[in-house]
């Protein structure tokens, strides 16, 4: 079990659905996650995305985040793609916004490292981040993820330009 001190990551259910659309669909969660044009999700096309996701796809998992106090789903996390011929993971996660700085982030950040390392044999481990993002980044390197570049002015947000960091982790720096 991929199991946290506060999370655990579990398959999404389509029991999911109400509660994620509910957290997701809030504007300082996907000003965070999406590069395009912030706009209305449907339930429907939450539904889809997790209809999508009861079926294996290989390597690329996606996860849901469920609070080990109560079972209450809190976000989501995944593997978006994996380079085999140089052992290299892209990530992605996000948590409700009620449910900012518990630690909840963190630790999905590490449990989904470890289970990367120690179980896919991935050398390292990478994932971009806004950097208005203050939170994510944070987080990011408070588990031990090193900003290795940026992307001048690439994300426009709110009637200005931001970089978009790009950051990594090895095994044996885990923090």
């Amino acid at each position: 079990m991929l199991k946290g001190k506060k999370i655990k990551l579990r398959t999404y259910k389509i029991t999911d659905v109400e509660k994620l659309y509910e957290l997701f669909e809030n504007e300082n969660i996907k000003k965070t996650l999406l590069t395009g044009i912030l706009f209305p999700m449907s339930k429907e096309s939450e539904k889809d995305f997790i209809e999508g996701n009861l079926k294996p796809k290989g390597e690329l998992f996606n996860f849901a985040v469920e609070r080990l106090e109560d079972g209450e789903c809190v976000g989501g996390c995944g593997i978006n793609s994996i380079d085999r011929k140089n052992s290299v993971a892209v990530i992605g996660l996000w948590i409700g916004e009620k449910y900012h700085g518990n630690g909840y982030g963190s630790d999905l950040l590490r449990v989904l490292c470890k289970f990367i390392f120690e179980e896919m044999n991935i050398h390292k481990i990478k994932l971009e981040c806004f950097s208005f993002n203050e939170k994510g980044l944070n987080c990011y390197k408070a588990v031990g993820f090193k900003e290795e570049g940026r992307l001048r002015q690439e994300i426009f947000r709110e009637g200005k330009y931001y970089d978009t960091i790009a950051m990594g982790i090895f095994k044996d720096e885990l923090k």
